[in-house]
């Protein structure tokens, strides 16, 4: 799934729980979109991590 596509689900959901509330089923999918979301970011910052070289002085 598209990152900015994830994003503005998410967002969309979060004003939507200001605003309204939402359904148990809405609440399911905002705890999936989020671990992916969360699962994205660690993967990145894992790769971003590996790539990182020591040089001593």
């Amino acid at each position: 799934m598209d990152i900015d596509v994830l994003v503005a689900r998410i967002n969309e959901l979060a004003r939507k729980q200001k605003s309204e509330g939402l359904n148990e089923e809405e609440m399911a999918e905002r705890a999936k979109l989020r671990e992916i979301y969360l699962g994205n970011i660690r993967s990145n910052f894992r790769s971003q991590l590996d790539t990182i070289e020591f040089v001593d002085k």
